[in-house]
This record gives structure tokens, C-alpha cells and sequence, in this order.
């Protein structure tokens, strides 16, 4: 669910940097209700995907050098018995109905 939100957070960042929208760090922290460390850590990975992403003094704002869109998309599907022993490769097992881990050492 960790992962779920940090892409919800990057598509609303996303978002508002190509609105020029962000305000100071301290703003966007404030108005996506996350810490300002947070804000630094978003915009790295949107940085490490390639986005041209600067942040003007002047206009307090981030903004993208150049066109960049991003596209955040899920799929979840269920998956059989045998399709979560070919993925986990046996270091997973199912036990009554309950999938477990098994650590081997």
C-alpha cells in the first residue's frame, strides 16, 4: 500500500508542477499534506525518471524545462495457486488457504 500511495503522491505532484503550481517547498509540503523531506524525496524520483524538473526562485514554483508527462497506472489481478509458485519460485508456500513465507537459511 506504501507503493500505492508514493505513486498517488507522485501523480498529484506531477500535476502541479506542470500547472506551475507548487508553491515553495514548504507550500507544497503543506498543501500535500506530507513533510517537506517528503517533497525532496518526490522530486528525486521524478528526477531519477528523467524529469526535467527546476524550481524558479522568482516565481517560488517548480516548473519542467521541457514537455514531460507522466501516466500512473495499476493493474491488480488475482492470482492462482500455481501462478504464485512459478512467480515465488518455492521460497513462498500455501498452507491451509493462507499464503506463508518460508525463510530459509
Amino acid at each position: 500500500m506504501k507503493n500505492l500511495k508514493n505513486l498517488e503522491r507522485l501523480q498529484q505532484l506531477h500535476q502541479l508542477i506542470a500547472r506551475e503550481a507548487t508553491g515553495s517547498p514548504t507550500q507544497l509540503a503543506r498543501l500535500m499534506q506530507i513533510s517537506e523531506r517528503k517533497v525532496y524525496q518526490l522530486i528525486e524520483q521524478l528526477k531519477d525518471i528523467e524529469a526535467p524538473v527546476s524550481y524558479s526562485r522568482v516565481h517560488k514554483t517548480y516548473f519542467y524545462e521541457d514537455d514531460f508527462d507522466l501516466k500512473v497506472t495499476v493493474s491488480v489481478r488475482v492470482l492462482r495457486d500455481n501462478e504464485l509458485t512459478e512467480i515465488f519460485g518455492g521460497s513462498y508456500f500455501l498452507s491451509n488457504g493462507a499464503l506463508k513465507y518460508n525463510i530459509l537459511l
